[in-house]
């Protein structure tokens, strides 16, 4: 196939500009203090075009050859007691062991612990941070949405959908989780081929894929704007709630993110190290991406209503009650029109539960120490992902 060249085709629109001269971008930059421009944008723009082929062959060799329990179950063997040189299995799955199994020379435990150390002492601002700006402030990036809808996400229900993503979030940012075999590289690999599975699954069934426009589905640089979700975008939400991080915290989570994207298969030159390389490449990742459509809304308004169904609180008013705090969250943490756009319900005082967050946050700091606030932050966080894995995994649940 030949490649379509790429042109940063929203560099002049309203949404752009507005986005990186007054909203969020604007408060991106001031955080990170990059400058950005267009003179990279070569270098980048074919990755819209690349998707991870190794991974893309492990599905077509092993779970499109076999009942699906029977592959899942290998590969499982595969992540557990690892892959050599001289066994005898498909290449395509040795490809990828051999290139997961081994430690980049970068790579260093120390910082991923301090990265893992910040994702659990912010305990629940953190799942704040990734529910009301990283999930929903994405859902405004017309394109990158695509396959979400292509896969027919919605019909699975967003309850279903934030307890996979808080069950994979949550299990490679504890401690050790990434070592070789443990639970969080178990998870990087799980979910790697599950996106090539996605990936084949559409272009095999979904005959409306728009190629030059969206890009290869799942594509190499669509990854590494969500990566930079998990990092950046993630960041500037706890700094927005009145959290503070040191500098070695700060270095651990770009670190930590910068080695899951390596396990799933993502260019490393496309893994920032800092918040300045991140908002570099963001912002030219952005401007390939129109605003929020149609399916946004409806994406973002699937978000907003999973507190009303979902069975984990008891009584309706509870259910009401949540909702109408996240969508306070929504309006403080994300630009003004991106909330239009996405129709988010404007309501009454807005402000109030993220300011006081942000002055509890601030007396928090001073008066509890690090270590226990790690300590209570993993054990809150554990206690959310149990009770959305017992709900998405009793049967009855749809």
């Amino acid at each position: 196939m030949e490649i379509p060249i790429l042109q940063p085709r929203f560099k002049d629109s309203a949404h752009f500009k507005s986005f990186w001269e007054k909203g969020n971008g604007k408060q991106l930059l001031e955080f990170s203090e990059a400058e950005v421009s267009f003179k990279d944008f070569e270098k980048f723009a074919p990755y819209y075009y690349h998707v991870d082929e190794i991974g893309d062959q492990v599905v077509k060799d092993v779970y499109l050859t076999k009942k699906f329990h029977e592959a899942s179950r290998e590969i499982e063997q595969y992540i557990r007691k690892g892959v050599s040189e001289t066994d005898d299995i498909p290449e395509s799955v040795k490809k990828l062991f051999l290139q997961t199994q081994k430690i980049p020379d970068w790579l260093d435990y120390d910082l991923i612990k301090n990265g893992a150390e910040l994702c659990m002492r912010s305990n629940l601002d953190s799942l704040i941070s990734l529910r009301d700006y990283c999930l929903i402030g994405g859902y405004d990036y017309a394109y990158l949405n695509k396959p979400l809808i292509a896969t027919e996400a919605l019909k699975k229900g967003a309850v279903k959908r934030l307890s996979e993503t808080l069950d994979f979030w949550v299990n490679v940012t504890r401690y050790d989780a990434l070592e070789i075999h443990k639970k969080g590289y178990e998870f990087a690999i799980k979910t790697r081929l599950i996106h090539s599975y996605a990936r084949l699954s559409l272009k095999k069934h979904y005959k409306r894929w728009d190629t030059d426009n969206w890009g290869e589905p799942i594509n190499s640089w669509d990854m590494m704007a969500t990566y930079i979700g998990f990092s950046l975008v993630f960041m500037h939400s706890l700094h927005k709630l009145g959290n503070t991080f040191s500098e070695q915290e700060e270095k651990g989570l770009f670190h930590l993110w910068k080695y899951v994207g390596y396990l799933l298969g993502i260019p490393e030159n496309l893994l920032p190290d800092d918040k300045k390389q991140a908002t570099q490449y963001f912002y030219l990742w952005t401007s390939i991406q129109p605003p929020a459509d149609k399916d946004s809304v409806l994406l973002a308004h699937s978000l907003l209503n999973e507190s009303l169904e979902n069975p984990i609180l008891k009584y309706k008013f509870q259910r009401k009650n949540l909702r109408y705090l996240h969508i306070c969250c929504t309006w403080f943490l994300l630009d003004e029109e991106v909330c239009k756009r996405l129709q988010i319900p404007d309501v009454s005082n807005k402000n109030v539960f993220p300011k006081t967050k942000w002055v509890i946050n601030k007396i928090y700091d001073t008066i509890v120490s690090r270590e226990a606030r790690i300590k209570k932050g993993n054990k809150d966080q554990m206690k959310v992902l149990s009770d959305y894995l017992k709900i998405t995994q009793n049967s009855n649940f749809h």
